[in-house]
C-alpha cells in the first residue's frame, strides 16, 4: 500500500513574490524648471514627456533632461519620496540633480 502524500507534499512550491521597483525622478524643462514624478520606468516616462505626452507641466516648456532618478522599494514609497522632494526648495532640488550620476557619466570600474 502506497502512503498518501501529506498536504505539504501536494501543494505547489511557493512562487517567490517579485516586487517591481518604482522610481522618483526629476526632469528639467527648457525654462530651467524641475518636474518631479514617479514611474516604474523613468527612462520610458522621460521619453513620453519629451514627446509632449504625460504631464501638462511640459506644454509650456518641453522636457530637456532627466536629471535625477532614485529607486524605491514600491509605489507607496515612491509616492512618499515624491511628496518630500516636492516640498524642497529649488536649491535643494538642484543639489539632488547635481548628485545624480548618469550611467554614461560614471567613472570606469577598476
Amino acid at each position: 500500500m502506497m502512503p498518501t502524500p501529506s498536504a505539504d507534499e501536494t501543494q505547489a512550491p511557493p512562487i517567490p513574490l517579485v516586487i517591481k521597483p518604482w522610481f522618483v525622478y526629476l526632469v528639467r524643462a527648457a525654462n530651467g524648471a524641475l518636474y518631479c514624478g514617479i514611474s516604474d520606468d523613468p527612462y520610458r516616462r522621460f521619453q513620453k514627456h519629451q514627446s509632449g505626452k504625460g504631464a501638462r507641466f511640459f506644454f509650456s516648456s518641453p522636457a530637456v533632461a532627466l536629471v535625477y532618478v532614485e529607486a524605491c522599494r514600491d509605489k507607496g514609497e515612491a509616492l512618499r519620496q515624491e511628496r518630500l522632494i516636492k516640498k524642497l526648495r529649488k536649491q535643494a532640488k538642484e543639489a539632488l540633480a547635481a548628485s545624480f550620476i548618469h550611467s554614461g557619466d560614471a567613472p570606469p570600474s577598476a
